[in-house]
């Protein structure tokens, strides 16, 4: 089914994401109703329609389903439950399956071997009786909640099996995946669109930096060999498919010190590692998204332009107003985008910075010179 404008879309969730899929959508004509509980949130400020309830709110999921054409979702966290009531009357993209397999490490590591793909060595945890299990794993291990965990949130690193039962009962004993701590040699990104017939298009794949367990830098194109490049195109393809997919999916890797190729975790939405697209690629993660759940063909995800992200958190905000912006508008190749959030805290995404050159190094030097020029 083909949605043109100016038909309703709606969007389930009103951060960042939410904002830069209503700029994509609005821009192509489209009406967007925003379903968020924060009356503040950056994409309801933006959207044709905010609906300030929870995302269990019946009353209001009966206003979506009546009044958009087709629904998606800004991350993995919106109950499961009420994507499939709202599929029972309108189009809704991600699907809940794909959805509950996202939001749970164990479900997650379970489809990914299950495609015939290699993630890092893992035991999952539910219950004191499943420690013993962790006895002959690989250590030093990191000890992550399977659901609930983002950003370096809900995560203990055990150096060794003597420290797995602490870390459970930190952990409130909830659900867990105990992940040997693999030697890196670099994380990489791929950002792909799936159609609803099936056809894929993945963006150029992206290099990653992360300090603190939160993305820090994003550079693309990723310096690979063209054998590396194929293999996490086409391991990310192959999650895609086994998932039945329709939208855009980004699926994070580890690459070893041994080069041996580890899926690390998929997100079924626009990723922070795509937001270069919007400056150094003929269309954006963002217009994809908006592309592939109103049935129309990809666009042309081709880069133009080598680029370095920088993913600016509310770390950098003085005491009293604003960072000194005027560093980086000063410059003709530095692309500024701000979230709209009106409070800025330690750890808060609050926007990020792309930045342009003729090659990768230009970039990061780039980046390099604006990260210096605003450190608090």
């Amino acid at each position: 089914m083909t949605i043109l404008p100016p038909a309703t879309l709606g969007m389930l969730g009103g951060g960042q994401l939410g904002r830069m899929f209503v700029v994509a959508a609005r821009t192509m004509g489209y009406e967007v109703i925003v379903l968020d509980p924060d009356p503040d949130s950056p994409a309801g400020k933006l959207a044709s329609e905010h609906l300030a309830s929870k995302f269990d709110d019946t009353a209001a999921l009966d206003y979506l389903a009546a009044n958009c054409q087709v629904i998606s979702t800004e991350f993995e966290n919106i109950p499961a439950e009420t994507l499939e009531s709202l599929a029972k009357s309108v189009p809704v993209h991600p699907s809940a399956s794909a959805l509950r397999i996202a939001q749970n490490r164990q479900l997650e590591k379970q489809f990914i071997t299950e495609q015939g793909l290699n993630t890092a060595a893992y035991v999952a945890i539910n219950t004191d009786h499943d420690i013993e299990n962790a006895r002959s794993l690989p250590y030093p291990a990191i000890m992550k909640t399977a659901t609930f965990g983002y950003d370096g949130k809900g995560q203990i690193v055990c150096d060794s099996f003597d420290d797995v039962a602490a870390a459970f009962a930190q952990l409130d004993k909830q659900p867990c995946v105990l992940e040997k701590k693999v030697e890196l040699a670099k994380e990489v990104s791929v950002v792909l669109s799936r159609s609803q017939s099936g056809d894929i298009d993945c963006f150029p794949v992206a290099e990653n930096q992360h300090v603190g367990g939160i993305l820090d830098i994003s550079a693309a194109p990723a310096v690979l060999s063209v054998a590396k490049l194929e293999e996490v195109k086409n391991a990310a393809c192959k999650i895609a498919n086994g998932l039945d997919y329709c939208g855009v999916l980004a699926v994070e890797f580890f690459i070893t010190s041994d080069e041996a190729v580890l899926v690390n975790e998929m997100a079924p939405r626009p990723h922070n590692s795509g937001h270069y697209t919007l400056d150094a690629c003929y269309t954006s993660q963002f217009e994809q998204q908006v592309r592939m759940i109103c049935g129309l063909p990809a666009g042309n995800s081709r880069q133009h332009t080598p680029v370095a992200m920088w993913n600016i958190l509310g770390d950098i905000w003085p005491d009293a107003g604003e960072p000194a912006w005027d560093s980086v508008t000063a410059l003709k190749n530095a692309k500024l985008h701000l979230y709209g959030k009106k409070a800025a805290r330690v750890g808060r995404k609050m926007g990020h910075i792309n930045c342009l050159g003729g090659d990768n190094q230009t970039a990061m030097n780039l980046l390099l010179e604006i990260k210096q020029a605003l450190k608090p």
